[in-house]
């Protein structure tokens, strides 16, 4: 039988956060949380590169939890981000096209926690490209406070009113606190 820890460190988990920290303090403090109980559990990470917001936090909370991290990010985002040199990789790439890309590549599930248009897009992408069937990998919503509720109801109407694929919504996995995210990511993985 496979040890859950030795299984979960070889899995890349794709984290979605916003440059922004939002209005709750509990944004913050969940991504910092989720990050260092991700670490703990061995996975390692590629992210958006930046210090700024959810995404520097939860970067934060795994490199100080001991997680080995990934950033990539646009040259044309290195300042207003802030990339994040303390990371073991930053990938300064061209573009939102060729990061977007390689953060799929290098993915074995995606994460996504509260943010603005860019989370929304990546979410919206990986959900799409998994109905499609390009890529195959679970995705995990942090749910902060009912931050996705409405996107989420927004999904579910779409796929009632028939504006849906054929093959329905994509499944995703909704957490209210990083504590479950965590124990529902590992779980996936130990399956």
């Amino acid at each position: 039988m496979n040890n859950p820890r030795s299984l979960s460190s070889q899995k890349s988990i794709c984290v979605f956060a916003g440059a922004a920290t939002g209005n709750s303090p509990l944004f913050r403090v969940q991504a910092r949380q989720l990050g260092a109980m991700l670490a703990a559990r061995q996975f390692k990470f590629v992210y958006g590169g930046g210090r700024t917001g959810l995404m520097g936090e939860f970067a934060a909370g795994a490199l100080e939890a001991g997680g080995y991290v990934t950033g990539i990010i646009p040259r044309f985002l290195e300042n207003l981000e802030v990339g994040n040199r303390t990371v073991q990789e930053l990938d300064v790439v061209e573009n939102m096209h060729e990061r977007k890309a390689k953060m799929y590549a290098q993915s074995d599930a995606f994460v996504i926690l509260p943010g603005g248009l860019g989370t929304m897009d990546e979410m919206m992408e990986v959900l799409t490209w998994n109905q499609l069937g390009l890529i195959n990998a679970p995705v995990f919503i942090l749910n902060i406070e009912g931050y996705w509720n409405n996107v989420i109801a927004m999904l579910e109407h779409a796929s009632d009113a028939g504006f849906v694929h054929s093959k329905g919504l994509y499944h995703f996995t909704v957490s209210d606190d990083a504590d479950d995210l965590a124990d529902n990511l590992e779980k996936h993985f130990q399956n």
